[in-house]
């Protein structure tokens, strides 16, 4: 095909004639929908990406709420039982260390049960504001279900907590109804940076394991481990929350909120520290979904994932 001057003709693919001169033009890529926070390259190898839903999701909000009270119930029972007023495990295990060990794993072990029961693969099985804060920062929490999470998480640790005194009594007074508060000559900023810290962990453990086709089907079992290991060497210092939820509900129910913005401020920082630090060193190590556990044929939830990574072991 022969140019003509003063015209623009396509002579091939990228490359038109104009003004009897061939300009070479870059032809449109397709576009791809990216993660927010994702690198391009990243998530093409992942396959599409369904972004999270906004709306009202009350199936999911009502799965975490009664979640979380069930983890609060669950795990501050196991602390009546190990620490409180005439406990049996005292007589078995005298000494705080092998308690603290066994408390932090009923804690995390109750965490772990409600994840992969049918009302953890409802929600995500979050259980924990500051693991919705951090999914929400990768993108792949709507706005309206962080809001929605949160606040089902707060009433159903309020609840949790009503029911320990409910069903306790005495005992559950005797470890001052779970109330955590630092630990002695352990001031409140200090507390808030090692519960900053002992939080990034746990987030760092979740966002790592469910990355991978091949670990995120173990991400009960990790988040167990680690929970179990800072509950031994962490309570001593700040009675190891890791979760804003799980402090503010013995806290209200108390009426004793000392200290409450050290298990607030810390854990929260501690999600934003963990996200950070995983864009930071591992840019590719892209979460594929919001949820701890799913197992195939569950019902899809409004949080973002990348389908084609975790068909079969993930929605």
């Amino acid at each position: 095909m022969r140019p003509v001057p003063g015209r623009i003709s396509r002579l091939g693919r990228g490359s038109y004639a104009a003004g009897g001169s061939i300009v070479p033009v870059p032809l449109p890529m397709p576009a791809l929908r990216v993660q927010p926070g994702v690198a391009p390259a990243s998530a093409a190898r992942r396959g599409p990406w369904i972004p999270a839903r906004g709306g009202l999701h009350l199936d999911q909000w009502a799965a975490e709420l009664v979640g979380t009270a069930i983890l609060v119930f669950g795990g501050l029972s196991a602390v009546v039982v190990d620490f409180g007023a005439a406990s049996p495990v005292a007589v078995l295990l005298p000494g705080t260390s092998p308690r603290l060990l066994l408390t932090g794993a009923l804690f995390a072990g109750t965490g772990a049960l409600v994840t992969v029961s049918p009302l953890g693969r409802r929600s995500g099985a979050h259980l924990n504001p500051a693991v919705t804060l951090a999914f929400w920062l990768t993108g792949h929490v709507h706005p309206h279900d962080l809001a929605g999470y949160m606040a089902a998480q707060c009433v159903g640790a309020l609840l949790g907590a009503a029911t320990l005194v409910a069903c306790w009594g005495r005992m559950a007074i005797s470890v001052h109804d779970g109330v955590t508060q630092p630990g002695p000559g352990v001031g409140e900023p200090r507390a808030a940076a090692i519960e900053a810290l002992m939080t990034a962990a746990l987030v760092l453990t979740i966002l790592v394991f469910v990355a991978s086709r091949r670990t995120m089907r173990w991400t009960p079992l990790a988040v167990w481990a680690v929970v179990t290991l800072l509950v031994w060497q962490g309570a001593p210092f700040t009675g190891t929350s890791l979760n804003p939820a799980r402090s503010l509900g013995p806290a209200i129910v108390a009426a004793n909120p000392h200290a409450l913005w050290v298990y607030i401020v810390g854990p929260l920082a501690g999600a934003v520290l963990a996200v950070a630090v995983r864009r930071l060193l591992w840019p590719d190590l892209v979460p594929l979904t919001a949820k701890l556990f799913h197992l195939a044929g569950d019902r899809p939830t409004s949080l973002g994932h990348f389908p084609r990574e975790i068909r079969g072991d993930a929605e």
